[in-house]
Order: structure tokens, then sequence, then C-alpha cells
């Protein structure tokens, strides 16, 4: 059992062009952004004056320590070409094809986490493998909803919890641009969700879960990765089915170990076989940019 190193290959609506002192330039589409990223603490590649000749927009942040990771965000877009507010990007994968609403967010996000190709790989592998009528997925901390997408694409019943109430309406966007439906849509704390789970006996097929390292939920309920995460994990083994099952866990949080969500997560499952490492960002011609750890185990 070896730790890996892991990057998504199957894109080709997403490029990271180059990284470095505190930022990174990427290719969404048809358009070119300059958006910050803490880790990338080494020398750009490529001159300055070479990243806003091709940059459609730049977020700048107004926290002074571009280094430091916080709960808050706070910055904006700065439009250097015309380049809409909104636009799509596609994504293949063998049979897989998805379909991405993108957008300019205050907190510098754009709707997606490349690096999470990866996952969408083995979610459509996965349940695509498996011969149940109705696989049952939750996924936690959902965001804008891809992976609950390619869940529900491979035939399975989702339900996704998130904290944000535009989030969850982007995540439907997301359903409707690729002709699905039926997936449930949960605004709530997913910690108190997951509790109220187990109490109801319930049980799912797969767990996705990629928390924060820090949030709040829709009634101001503070989550903290480092002081939450065992209990959460704890009490996702209780609704995880012992045969015909999978968990993920992502974790984007400086200064955790993917040994971390390894002792974590075998305190409370026992699988024969775990994936366990770092997700990466290949830049052709830039050094490859680390985008925080993964675990992930199948149970056929």
């Amino acid at each position: 059992m070896n730790l890996k190193l892991l990057h998504p290959s199957s894109w080709t609506d997403y490029e990271l062009i180059d990284s470095g002192d505190g930022e990174k330039l990427e290719r969404f589409g048809k358009f070119i952004l300059i958006r910050p990223e803490p880790q990338a603490i080494w020398s750009k590649v490529l001159p300055d004056r070479e990243w806003m000749s091709v940059a459609h927009a730049r977020f700048d942040r107004e926290q002074k320590d571009r280094f430091r990771f916080t709960d808050d965000v706070k910055g904006g877009w700065k439009k250097i070409k015309p380049m809409p507010e909104s636009w799509q990007v596609e994504y293949s994968y063998n049979q897989l094809k998805l379909t991405l609403r993108l957008a300019l967010t205050g907190f510098g996000h754009v709707g997606i986490f490349p690096e999470q190709g990866t996952n969408w790989n083995f979610i459509f592998d996965t349940l695509n493998a498996w011969s149940l009528p109705k696989a049952r997925v939750l996924n936690l901390f959902a965001y804008t909803g891809a992976a609950s997408v390619v869940a529900r694409m491979a035939g399975a019943e989702v339900t996704h919890v998130d904290a944000s109430r535009p989030g969850l309406n982007w995540a439907n966007q997301n359903m409707q641009l690729n002709g699905l439906a039926d997936i449930r849509w949960v605004y709530e704390d997913a910690f108190k969700f997951v509790k109220r789970e187990v109490k109801r006996g319930n049980k799912y097929n797969g767990i996705i879960m990629d928390p924060p390292p820090y949030g709040r939920g829709p009634e101001g309920e503070k989550w903290t990765l480092q002081e939450q995460l065992n209990e959460l994990v704890r009490l996702s083994s209780e609704l995880l089915e012992k045969k015909t099952c999978f968990f993920i866990l992502n974790m984007y949080a400086v200064g955790l170990s993917s040994l971390v969500g390894l002792n974590i997560v075998k305190s409370y499952f026992q699988p024969t076989s775990i994936e366990w490492g770092e997700f990466f960002l290949k830049s052709k011609q830039s050094r490859d940019l680390p985008m925080g750890t993964f675990l992930r185990f199948i149970v056929s």
C-alpha cells in the first residue's frame, strides 16, 4: 500500500499553463485566468508580461499575505480581455460526457476543482461495474455537484448535501445541463445531516466527502476539519454498506499529510485495499502543482 500521485489526464478543456509567486495561470475552455495559489511558493517559469498578454481575467486578493490560507478569501476579478461572466466546459472520459457551468465568483473560484477529474472517473467506473439496480450515493460538502452529476449519470440515486444555497442552485444547473433529473438536494450542515441519517438507519453504497478546512452551516454551525473529521468519518462508517460500496475523502488543507486521512479511515473501515496520496495538476512547461490529498477504496 504505497502513496500515489495522481493527476487528471482526461481534460481537454482545462490546462495548467504556469504557476508561481502565489498564483496560477489556467485555461478553462476558451478563457485563461490568473488566480491565487498559496502553495505555489516557487518562481514562475513564464514572465509576468506573458501571463498578462494571454489572460482574460485576474483575481486579486485583498489579503496581503498571498501564501496563507484563510476561510474567508476576499478580493475581486479584473477583466483584461472581453469574456462572459459565465460559460461552459466539457469533460470526457470513456462513455462519460460531462458539461459543467463555470463563472467568476467573488471568492476566486470558478465552479470546479479540475484535479477532481480523477475521482469522477473512479465514481463512473465503480458504479458501472456493479450490477445494482439502484446504488445510493451520498455527496457531502458537494459544492457545484460535478461528482453528484457523474454518479447520477452512472444510474445512482444521489443525495447532495451542501450548506450553500448558491452552491445548490449551481449544482442544479449542472444537473439540468446534462439532461438529468431527480438528484436529492439537501441544504444543511453536513455533520448534522450525517448524524440524523445514522439515527434513521439509512445506508449508502457510496460516500464522497470534500470537507473544507473551515466552514459555516446554514444556522452558523462552525466546521473545523481538524476538530471534526474523525467523528464525521466514524459516523459515515455506520452509513456505508459493508459490501458493494465505495468511499472517497478529499482534503485540501495545508499542513495535513495524506497519512492523516489514512489513519482516520483505517480506524473505522477495514477494506482490503486503499488508494491514498496526493492529487496534482500537471503542466507541460511549468512545475506540477499539488492540489491536496485523497483517499478512496472499493469493497465489491
